[in-house]
């Protein structure tokens, strides 16, 4: 077979990485997979720059394997139907993914993000070796921040997965960006990766055989600090909530802890006070948290115009002077939420006021029966004749009068009713 020249459009400085690549596979695609490799390994030996070596393998692959194009590539490529079995086909994709996964330089920046993503998502479908897919999950790893929402949902190609999309797969990849050290990630790429994820968990979500503790996992994998919002956070939640309403409600106060409600918008608070999913602790503590930072706000308003400092000797300027407009919608939000809050503690002095009213009641007529019902026993009285006396007394006297009566004294007016003696007033005893 006669062997295959390198172009020079591919050394020369002035030439697009992309053209020579095209260039070159378009003779290339045409051979098998061991030659392949095998002029892949001279263009490496002759000094070419790894992000072109990548962008090579990423054009080849994509002649190879449909299911590495995106949804614009494919509508512009015409694939032709392959004769050969499911079987046959499938074996074949598996050693082509193998393969690829073993030239792929080591280079961080090498290959796409998400081409890599795409990659993983076929080989978790072909099935390959456990060593290729790690891997491909440690390169991901490494450019997370690259990566975008849609190729990151990989679906579950896993029988013993009850899920849609594989979270046990992105929680992988999630744990293994966490645990780099820090020179290789920055607080940019950490700030990006919480935000996918804030995305990705509000897309899974939606997955009702999702369960808690892998929403709770997912959700708390990364540090508080990535997150310079929790509003993502607060969407993701949410729409879990809304998406499983048979939560108990100790669950619903689990999720809550995960949020900060100081990281919290304006317009994201206000929602979280008038969710009805959320308990009452967690609205009670965003209203507060609320509170808070308008009246800091209203504190450096101050502070810059002269009228009041919040630390005096210390000059604190901040960026922007706001508007009268701005201080007067302020200070009506924070007489609302002082509104809302006491509106709320009365709700719950006055639950707790019906609690204890029904625990002294519950008390007092225990109480009663245990001091009135052996007195009928030891003396062996009708009850039906001491009614018929009392009755009678109540004419008398009115029913105010035997309300003031004291268990002792019922004792004593019973045993005179037995003896047959008129029992005296009611009044001339009190005097």
């Amino acid at each position: 077979m006669k062997k295959l020249a390198l172009p020079e459009s591919i050394t020369l400085a002035g030439k697009r990485p992309i053209f020579a690549a095209e260039c070159w596979l378009d003779d290339a695609c045409i051979l098998d997979m061991d030659y392949f490799v095998k002029t892949l390994s001279g263009i490496k030996a002759k000094g070419v720059r790894p992000d072109l070596i990548g962008s090579i393998i990423a054009h080849y692959a994509s002649k190879w394997l449909p299911e590495l194009l995106t949804d614009d590539e494919k509508g512009l490529t015409i694939f032709e139907e392959s004769p050969e079995s499911a079987t046959t086909s499938w074996m074949k994709k598996r050693f082509f993914v193998e393969t690829l996964v073993g030239i792929l330089p080591p280079e961080k920046d090498s290959i796409p993000c998400n081409f890599l993503l795409r990659l993983l998502r076929t080989a978790n479908m072909v099935g390959v070796e456990p060593t290729y897919r790690a891997e491909l999950e440690s390169r991901i790893s490494w450019q997370l921040d690259q990566a975008s929402l849609k190729e990151l949902m990989i679906p579950s190609f896993c029988h013993t997965c009850a899920t849609l999309l594989d979270v046990e797969l992105v929680m992988r990849l999630v744990k293994r960006f966490v645990n780099m050290d820090d020179a290789a990630k920055s607080g940019a790429a950490l700030i990006k990766v919480a935000k996918l994820i804030d995305s990705y968990l509000a897309e899974a979500a939606v997955d009702s055989n999702l369960t808690l503790q892998e929403f709770a996992s997912l959700a708390g994998a990364l540090p508080s600090h990535a997150r310079s919002t929790d509003d993502g956070l607060y969407r993701a939640i949410d729409t879990y909530l809304k998406a499983h309403p048979g939560v108990s409600k100790q669950d619903r106060k689990v999720l809550c802890r995960i949020i900060d409600s100081r990281k919290l918008s304006p317009e994201a608070s206000f929602h979280a006070a008038h969710n009805e999913r959320l308990p009452v602790r967690a609205v009670i503590q965003v209203l507060l948290s609320e509170q808070t930072k308008l009246t800091r706000q209203l504190d450096w308003s101050g502070s810059f115009s002269g009228t009041r400092s919040p630390k005096p000797g210390v000059l604190e300027h901040p960026s922007r002077c706001p508007s009268k407009r701005e201080i007067s919608s302020q200070q009506t939000e924070i007489r609302r939420l002082r509104e809302e809050v006491r509106r709320l503690q009365g709700q719950c002095s006055a639950m707790q006021g019906q609690i204890e009213r029904l625990l002294e009641k519950k008390k007092g007529l225990f109480k009663w029966k245990k001091l009135v019902m052996p007195s009928f026993r030891s003396t062996g009285v009708d009850a039906g004749s001491i009614g018929e006396k009392i009755q009678e007394r109540e004419e008398g006297e009115g029913e105010a009068a035997f309300g003031q009566q004291t268990p002792l004294d019922f004792k004593i007016t019973k045993t005179r009713l037995v003896r047959g003696k008129t029992p005296p007033k009611w009044r001339n005893s009190l005097s």
